[in-house]
């Protein structure tokens, strides 16, 4: 690792190695070398001249790329497709005729793309799956420990802890319908030819449509796709970009989402993220436990949302079959979104996998406000016992007002129950039986076992390989 010159921290801190692995160099152009001798066994399957003896050449040489030779030949010739050409040329002289034969450039840059894109969503899938799966397991845990609800960030009716976990596990698995969609209808670019339209192919087989359909579909079924692009220009459509990038930010919006969450819930000391025995929260507080995990989720989930209107514009911006203008940006839009999106989930399944909870501090905390949130249960009380609803609801008034006034202007605690017993006007009414606040959460817990049961159940034991696979350690 050189210390002189400008790193990626999606490489060197946050995104997992596998994810790396399938953007990286060596990835994209030994994928270029399968797509070239899929290209030629296909079209000595159909009858051109190519020998078996260039195509075994071909295959012993397909992992053996010559990095430098192809940075002399791109110096030299300022283009990168056929610097490769060029360089597995020099490995394998009898094939290179027939290297790249009635190809252009994105028979290999558009494809291999598709290639990686298909491989990243799929290990996005895994990461998913295995978040929602932890994020499951904590909302039955806590299905019925009740707590304050927000609405506003004010305090509302009382959820359940396990309740809350579930609306950060349902954002997920919406975004995992969505990747599941990408995935099943991505199509392969195929092989259209230099503006689409097949022209070169169709010389190569003296005009035989049907061969250069043929090849087409063998191609992409080769490179183990089951659709392909009906029609492109140059280039497939940009507007796919766009489409796996809108799956890529809304995973991002789910994680930022529940990192904001388990920030706030931090800062009240309800539930906090993982902290471990040697971690140090400040460099000047020593006694800080700050939410680096969950912060440093929502910043990354940030910068892949970000990414989106770049594409968004580059589709909405080519010109007529194609326009160079789309390369730069993609070259570094789609792979640090899939970097972005890979570290906030390998983030994400650490966070919930260690969620710590103060079941005390968050009973203190609806206690706090509860009171005010019985007072409808206490009127209902009082009335039942042979109260004026009108007298009832007028003392309930003026003793609320009394005790907020008392903890928003003096910092005290909330008396109002206690005012309410002092009170002949509901000397019959059970006031300690109203704090109850599993008479408050409503159907939660019901809820949680609901959701868990036909919606998560499902998703386990469609993704048992995925969850049976290794989860990625925290890098940094």
């Amino acid at each position: 690792m050189s210390h002189d010159v400008y790193d990626n921290p999606l490489i060197t801190r946050y995104a997992s190695r596998e994810m790396a692995a399938i953007w990286s160099a060596r990835r994209k152009h030994v994928t270029w070398r399968q797509l070239w001798l899929a290209l030629a066994e296909c079209q000595q399957q159909l009858g051109l001249k190519i020998t078996d003896a260039q195509l075994a050449e071909m295959r012993t040489t397909l992992h053996d790329i010559n990095f430098d030779a192809a940075e002399a030949y791109e110096r030299e010739l300022r283009h990168d497709v056929m610097a490769h050409v060029h360089a597995w040329g020099d490995q394998c002289p009898a094939a290179r005729p027939i290297v790249h034969l009635g190809a252009t450039s994105c028979f290999v840059t558009d494809n291999s793309e598709l290639i990686q894109m298909r491989d990243s969503l799929l290990l996005l899938r895994r990461r998913l799956v295995q978040v929602i799966d932890q994020l499951a397991s904590f909302a039955v845990t806590y299905r019925d420990l009740p707590c304050l609800g927000f609405t506003h960030l004010q305090a509302a009716q009382p959820t359940t802890v396990g309740k809350r976990a579930t609306l950060w596990c349902w954002d997920l698995l919406t975004d995992l319908a969505e990747v599941e969609h990408r995935l099943t209808t991505l199509r392969f670019r195929g092989v259209k030819g230099t503006t689409g339209t097949q022209a070169t192919f169709l010389s190569l087989f003296d005009g035989d449509h049907g061969r250069v359909e043929e090849l087409d579909r063998l191609v992409t079924a080769r490179m183990g796709f089951e659709l392909r692009q009906p029609v492109t220009g140059q280039t497939y459509t940009r507007k796919l970009d766009a489409q796996v990038m809108s799956a890529l930010n809304g995973i991002g919006q789910s994680c930022h989402k529940a990192g904001c969450d388990i920030r706030l819930l931090q800062h009240r000391r309800e539930i906090e993220e993982p902290f471990e025995r040697q971690q140090i929260g400040s460099s000047a507080m020593a006694y800080k436990r700050n939410p680096m995990r969950s912060e440093r989720m929502c910043s990354l989930a940030r910068f892949a949302i970000s990414l989106q209107s770049g594409l968004d514009t580059t589709a909405a911006t080519q010109w007529l079959e194609r326009t160079l203008d789309d390369s730069a940006i993609r070259r570094l839009t789609l792979p640090q979104a899939f970097l972005a999106i890979d570290a906030c989930l390998i983030l994400y399944r650490n966070i919930s996998d260690g969620l710590v909870v103060y079941p005390g501090m968050i009973e203190k905390s609806l206690m706090e406000e509860l009171p005010f949130m019985a007072t409808e249960e206490i009127l209902m009380a009082g009335v039942r016992a042979g109260g004026d609803r009108q007298v009832l609801h007028e003392r309930i008034r003026i003793h609320s007002q009394a005790a907020a006034s008392r903890v928003k202007r003096e910092g005290l605690s909330n008396d109002l129950i206690d005012r309410l017993a002092s009170d002949e006007a509901f000397s019959a009414v059970d006031l300690a039986g109203t704090l109850d606040a599993r008479r408050y959460i409503g159907r939660a817990p019901q809820q949680v076992d609901a959701f868990i049961a036909e919606h998560v159940g499902p998703m386990r034991l469609r993704f048992q390989a995925d969850l049976a696979a290794r989860s990625e350690d925290l890098r940094v």
